[in-house]
This record gives C-alpha cells, structure tokens and sequence, in this order.
C-alpha cells in the first residue's frame, strides 16, 4: 500500500508562520514564543500522524454493475469497513477512474461500514484490470493530503459504445425473407395449440381453450423470419498502425453493437457474424450480452479474400467494413 503525502495551502501558510514565530523567539529568547512555537510544532506532527492513522487499516468490497459500456459513466457498489477498535476514519475521499467524479466518504464509525456507489467510466472496450485504489483525507486539521493506494484486483468487461439515443431501421438495411417460417418461435402466426409446458411464455396461454377443456393450452406461433437481422462485421481488416484506422474499426464495432441493441430491444432476432466467430440467431437479454462480449473481446486480424457471409441468405443484414466506414 504506497503512501503519499502533500501540503496543502493551509499548511503551507502554516509552516510560514511556526517559522515566523520561531525566528523572533530565537533571536529574544522569550519563553511565550517558545510555548507557541512548541505548540505550533507539536500540532503539526499530531496533524501528521492522525492523518497517517485515518487511512489504515480498511477493508474493501467492491460490486460493479452486470453491463459496463465505453465513454458512459457507470457506478460502482462499494462496502468500506474500518477495522480499527478505536479511531472512526473521517472525510475520506475516494479517488475516480477515468473520467469518474471523486467520492466523499464524511465518516465511519470504528468497526462500522459505510456503503455507497463510486462513479467510474473508461473510454475503451474490453477488459480492464483495475490493480488498486486511491484513497486520500484532509483531515484532521486541512494541513497534509495524506493519500494511500489498496490494491483491489477488480476486472472489468467493458461493452462497446452503444447510441441509446438513435434508432435502426432494418427495413433500410436490405436483405430478404419477410414470409413466416413453420418452426416454432415468436412470430405473429398462428402454428398450432398444445398443452403448456413449464418454460413457455404465459402470454401464449389461449384462455379460451384452457377454459374449455380444463388444461392450460398454449398457442404455439410461426417464427418470423422477417423480424430477423444478421449483423455481418469484417474484422479482417489487417494490423491498424494509423490512429485514424483504428477509430473507423471501433466505430464499425459500435455501430454492430448500436443495431443489436436496438433491434434486440425490438424484439428481432439478431445474429452477429465475425471473422473470428458466430454468435447465432437469438433474442433477449441474454443472447445480447453474448452479442455485446463478442464485440468487447473483438480484435483485428489479417485480411482474408473470402467473403463474410450470414448463416441465413434471406435474413436483412447490416454489412459493416473498413471499406464503407467513411
């Protein structure tokens, strides 16, 4: 735990004036000015050591949120306990990541725990180690800002950045198939009526026929293949040396994450093809977390000649490259 210690304006000026007054009670030898000087002195060393001791021995739990996503502030649920028996740790101030505020703690009570939330955010997708913490105070007097690092070994999977604010039209984005499969799905037609079984969507449930004939009866519908899109992202783009390239492939990768996003939340099936993997046709929250790790953990590899194709030829897709990212 590397320890750190800085003077602050108000202890600046103080130093100024214990060597103000130590000056005049060495050239006259007054016994007042040497009372003073001596409390002055013995001030600043009780300063120091409180300050010292108001950073020790905590213990901390930190508890980040299930979906962390680049350039957009996210907190952190943390637990800070004082494990000293005697001395409550006052005006704590925990250090922010990245762009991320500071955060005050005012006081915690010995053997007490003060719970809250920390606000971070980072800038890039992908995983994040997290190594320590800073922790700092003023206290007791304002003289010193002792700081002092724990180490938290916290990892972070960070999503890609994702537009909240704008919307996808999968009717622009081409592709075919807009007839009702009969497979079993989530579609609007009607494919058969069966007996309920555990798992299924209690909105199916066809009441009338339950009533009828004393069974929850479940209307089982036709998958629509229309409300279907195949999200089609060429990763094969070769080694990024030029900063510029580098932004166009992170925008590419946050456009894949924007459309499957807002189609999921739709209600569409979305799939999401890589040249460094597949993850299927799917809806729900669920199957766009594993959309969103793809994409976090998605990294540049050599060109390829063959083309990227979709699981489904008929499904809309969205094609994104290096070569139509302006």
């Amino acid at each position: 735990m590397p320890e750190g210690i800085r003077i602050t304006k108000v202890g600046l000026w103080y130093i100024v004036l214990t060597i103000l007054v130590a000056v005049p009670a060495a050239n006259t030898g007054n016994n007042a000015l040497y009372l003073v000087e001596a409390f002055l002195l013995a001030l600043l060393v009780v300063s120091g050591v409180a300050s010292r001791q108001n950073l020790r021995r905590l213990e901390l739990h930190f508890e980040p949120p299930a979906e962390i996503y680049a350039k957009q502030p996210f907190s952190v649920r943390y637990a800070v306990h004082n494990r000293g028996r005697l001395m409550s740790r006052r005006l704590l101030v925990v250090a922010g990541v990245g762009e991320g505020k500071p955060t005050l703690i005012p006081h915690i009570p010995a053997q007490g725990t003060d719970r809250g939330l920390i606000e971070m955010q980072v800038e890039q997708r992908g995983i994040h180690n997290l190594p320590h913490l800073h922790f700092s105070s003023i206290f007791p007097l304002g003289l010193f800002r002792k700081g002092l690092r724990y180490r938290i070994d916290l990892e972070l999977l960070v999503y890609p950045e994702v537009d909240t604010t704008g919307s996808v039209s999968v009717e622009r984005l081409g592709g075919e198939g807009e007839l009702p499969s009969r497979d079993a799905g989530a579609g609007y037609d009607l494919l058969s009526l069966r007996r309920f079984r555990e798992g299924d969507d209690r909105r199916g449930i066809h009441w009338k026929q339950t009533a009828r004939t004393g069974n929850l009866i479940f209307m089982e519908r036709a998958a629509d293949r229309g409300r279907r899109l195949s999200i089609q992202l060429d990763n094969a783009v070769g080694r990024l040396t030029d900063p510029e390239d580098s932004l166009r492939f992170e925008r590419l990768v946050s456009r894949a994450a924007t459309a499957a996003h807002h189609c999921l939340k739709s209600d569409y099936e979305v799939e999401l093809i890589t040249r460094s993997g597949l993850v299927p046709f799917g809806r729900g929250g669920l199957h766009r977390r594993r959309i969103l790790e793809h994409l976090a953990l998605l990294e540049a590899i050599p060109k390829q000649r063959a083309p990227l194709l979709g699981s489904e030829l008929t499904a809309p897709r969205l094609r994104l490259s290096l070569e139509s990212e302006p």
